[in-house]
């Protein structure tokens, strides 16, 4: 199949790749020509602007926006919408407002164009290891567009599969899902972010603790400890029930530097953990752990400890997320 991809940014162009792996045919732009030329490299077709794209693609058109959430998204997509034809879809496959989703979604519709809101979890290392696609928008688009789908997906992998899901949907265990309706996609990633949020807090918070019950100053005789946190990091590896991808970020941060000292601990957050907490907010749902670890990041901005550290490295090593070198 056929896929047009705008915006080459930490995941963008490894999604391109991924499915020209698959065997599928990309058309790829993007404000900044060097991406597009590496990727040009790679048989990918890359168009001079979006005209040029929806041109270079045939009807009925897919293309997948891959923008920052607000503005750019949107001026994006209306261009775009003026620009394609009847049957077309439009993919935001960004972090945006489910809200939105829902707006874009009668908006474009009207026209007479699919519109897909697609939360997309996989960071830097998707292409390896696949992208984990929470869909929203209507059934009919999603099963058309099936094939480009299950080949972004991670796949059953080696994981052991779950007990009791006999009759129940079979691509949820190959790491894709149609989760409803305009915004649905968007609201599961969001409530993902969120309780990604509260994992890594509650990481940071224990190895926080670690580090200071190893403290020689100030503490009762009895904290005659000397904990060494990188190999703790690594035996919980093995077996625990703790066990994560987030504690295997955490391990190989320690590893290289015990003390994260390439960190400062300044956190940013980028939007899904706030759009969580409003929407437990409206729905009179009780999310203590995904406010506080909200809050959290707000006062790293102003006061650092070792647990922010941890939390820098491994948004470090799941997104590529570099921390600002001011406050956001």
């Amino acid at each position: 199949m056929q896929l047009g991809m705008i915006g080459f940014g930490r995941m963008g162009a490894n999604i391109v790749r991924r499915l020209m792996q698959a065997g599928h045919e990309c058309v790829v732009y993007d404000r900044d020509p060097k991406p597009g030329a590496a990727l040009a490299g790679e048989d990918a077709l890359v168009a001079a602007d979006l005209k040029d794209m929806v041109a270079k693609l045939k009807a009925p058109r897919a293309i997948w926006v891959m923008l920052p959430a607000g503005e750019i998204t949107e001026k994006t997509l209306a261009e775009l919408s003026a620009l394609v034809s009847p049957g077309d879809t439009l993919i935001d496959g960004g972090n945006a407002f489910w809200k939105d989703d829902v707006r874009r979604g009668q908006e474009l519709a009207a026209k007479g164009l699919h519109y897909l809101d697609i939360g997309t979890s996989g960071g830097v290392h998707g292409l390896d290891r696949g992208y984990c696609l929470m869909i929203g928008g209507d059934k009919g688009t999603v099963e058309r567009l099936d094939p480009l789908l299950k080949a972004l997906a991670p796949g059953k992998g080696d994981i052991q599969p779950t007990r009791h899901r006999d009759g129940r949907n079979p691509r949820s265990e190959e790491g894709y899902l149609h989760c409803g309706p305009n915004g649905a996609g968007h609201f599961v990633k969001m409530v993902h972010n969120g309780i990604e949020y509260g994992m890594m807090q509650a990481f940071a918070e224990g190895f926080d603790l670690l580090r200071n019950a190893s403290a020689k100053e100030g503490l009762p005789p009895e904290y005659g400890f000397d904990f060494d946190v990188a190999e703790i990091s690594e035996v919980w590896r093995r077996g625990s029930v703790v066990t994560s991808w987030l504690l295997d970020l955490t391990a190989e941060a320690l590893a290289a530097d015990e003390d994260l000292s390439a960190y400062s601990g300044t956190v940013s957050d980028s939007g899904e953990g706030r759009w969580t907490v409003q929407a437990a907010i409206e729905t009179a749902t009780p999310a203590e752990v995904l406010t506080s670890s909200l809050y959290t990041r707000f006062r790293s901005r102003k006061d650092h400890t070792f647990a922010e550290k941890v939390l820098s490295a491994m948004r470090a090593g799941f997104g590529g997320h570099v921390e600002p070198k001011k406050p956001v």
